[in-house]
């Protein structure tokens, strides 16, 4: 898939997984509406919810300018995304969405938000441990199975300085 192909694929997917999972789910459950809260935590949420869409977009672009592809099933990369944020954790895309719950449950003080990420985080999981590291096995062998055994899944790896 060339890289323009990718970028409107990847773009269309975003707007459609991260877009209804840390968008449209949590307004669903909160209307936006913020609870009481201690203001220096809704100033944290508002600093996580802003780091994952960071890091969320970063992971995107990789996708389209390393893997020649979509982080979308149907529009999978042609090279394994093993550079940038993906040096230091296999799931920086979910470990964002994530992020930004948690982050969005911070900043309107709803509780709601904490039991939707636990939930969210949990299919993610399965969808990776059932589905997505098969098909990476599969489809890059020895190059996934080494990068799987380098690269934490879930919590960042902090690189050790020389």
């Amino acid at each position: 898939m060339n890289r323009s192909a990718a970028a409107v694929g990847s773009a269309v997917f975003f707007a459609v997984a991260p877009g209804t999972v840390a968008g449209l789910v949590p307004y669903l459950l909160t209307g936006w509406h913020a609870g009481p809260i201690w203001p220096p935590l809704r100033v944290a949420g508002a600093l996580l919810v802003a780091a994952g869409g960071v890091v969320i977009v970063q992971a995107f672009v990789r996708f389209v300018m390393e893997g020649f592809g979509t982080p979308a099933p149907v529009a999978p990369p042609e090279h394994l995304v093993i550079g940038g944020l993906y040096r230091f954790v296999r799931n920086p895309m979910y470990v964002a969405v994530v992020t930004a719950v948690l982050g969005q449950a911070l900043l309107l003080g709803q509780l709601a938000l904490l039991w939707y990420a636990l939930i969210a985080w949990a299919l993610m999981a399965a969808f990776t441990h059932w589905y997505e590291e098969p098909a990476l096995r599969a489809k890059f062998g020895d190059d996934y199975e080494a990068y799987h055994k380098a690269v934490p899944a879930w919590i960042p790896k902090i690189p050790s300085k020389p």
